[in-house]
């Protein structure tokens, strides 16, 4: 079954390629490998289809006009309007922009869905707010590529994100960003997961905006949920890049796993990851950074946390932060390649480690980083 609000006919070409530098594929053959697509470029909703039984995909706006049960049970009810000065902006938008997302009951899918939000104009501000409601029994893989058209080096990118997992569900997110110099990139996430349910969190910033900050929050609600971040970040000169994590652990054998990976080439990078024990339960941050060419004020700050209100709660985190060893990379070069070749291998090792079951799109997104960072390349 297709349901469409409109095609991928009426993305241009250049619009195309630029979402697939963040892994959304606009192609003829979606239904192939993709079980619903949703594009909104600024402000307006290019293309919104589903090919799936069970799986409905509409823009956020109509959906509220569609479903009451929506506003009264899920709409601002993870995250409040009054939280901060981005959800009361996001908050007083006439009508909001972003995408819905629901699962039925019993429904599996096994391929992909993508969601492709992008700034064609100098300037802009995007305000976003985007629902995702898996029921029982469920699962959905969602890759979101954010960006900037390709002209673009200024604008705003605020967007308020909630998921509900419920029973014996698995959502991943899979988010990759990729912005303009000068963007000032502000999302505020929250998810709840049910019994025996998983979240998968994958998260990787390409080409780093000029100020992101970032720290979605989950709670674990339900008997042996769990959830499981990998951030993947290249920082750059002048850039400010803060990004986390905060993990509620209160269902009974919860757990919870937190892994950040930052290559520094210049600017300040903040690592976090707080976990908060309410239960019997599991839980590990690891945070490990790679500063390569900080310039004269740029470096990576490590700090992860861990908050435990239960005598069984078992959490740990640790926190390094180091470089490139010369003499890997004098051993590579010496088996025949060239120092930036050596260098991008080493860091590709750096950001996969301890990262299992990487998706196609994760995995191309993390090569580039190694390849980028391995020539010294910067805004």
């Amino acid at each position: 079954m297709t349901k469409s609000v409109s095609t991928v006919d009426v993305i241009a070409q250049d619009e195309a390629e630029t979402l697939a530098d963040v892994g959304v594929q606009i192609r003829h053959d979606e239904p192939e490998v993709r079980s619903a697509t949703y594009v909104l470029r600024d402000h307006l909703p290019l293309c919104v289809q589903t090919y799936r039984e069970g799986l409905e995909m509409l823009p956020i706006a109509e959906a509220l006009r569609r479903y009451d049960w929506l506003r009264e049970r899920y709409f601002w009810k993870l995250i409040s309007p009054d939280q901060d000065e981005v959800t009361r902006q996001v908050a007083a938008e006439s009508e909001p922009q972003g995408y819905f997302i629901w699962v039925r009951q019993g429904t599996r899918i096994t391929r992909p869905a993508q969601a492709g939000l992008f700034i064609s104009h100098e300037g802009l501000a995007q305000k976003l707010h985007n629902v995702i409601v898996l029921e029982d029994n469920t699962e959905l893989h969602l890759i979101t590529g954010c960006t900037t058209g390709r002209a673009v080096r200024s604008g705003h990118h605020l967007a308020v994100n909630e998921a509900y997992v419920g029973a014996n569900a698995t959502l991943t997110m899979t988010m990759v960003h990729s912005w303009g110099p000068e963007v000032i990139v502000r999302p505020r996430a929250a998810v709840a997961v049910g019994d025996h349910s998983h979240y998968i969190n994958n998260y990787v910033s390409l080409r780093p905006a000029l100020d992101i900050q970032s720290n979605p929050r989950t709670y674990l609600n339900g008997v042996g949920a769990t959830a499981k971040y990998m951030t993947v970040i290249l920082g750059s000169r002048g850039s400010i890049i803060d990004t986390g994590g905060e993990v509620w652990l209160n269902g009974e054998d919860s757990g919870a796993e937190l892994v950040h990976r930052g290559v520094c080439t210049g600017g300040k990078m903040y690592q976090r990851g707080f976990l908060v024990g309410n239960a019997r339960c599991r839980a590990h941050v690891d945070c490990a950074g790679m500063l390569l060419d900080p310039g004269e004020d740029g470096f990576i700050e490590s700090v992860p946390g861990l908050r435990s209100f239960h005598p069984e709660a078992r959490m740990s985190h640790e926190a390094s932060v180091g470089k490139v060893a010369p003499e890997q990379v004098e051993y590579l070069m010496s088996r025949g390649m060239e120092e930036h070749e050596a260098i991008s291998m080493i860091i590709r090792g750096f950001l996969d480690a301890d990262i299992e079951g990487l998706s196609a799109e994760l995995d191309a997104r993390i090569g580039e980083i190694a390849a980028m960072a391995g020539h010294g390349e910067h805004k």
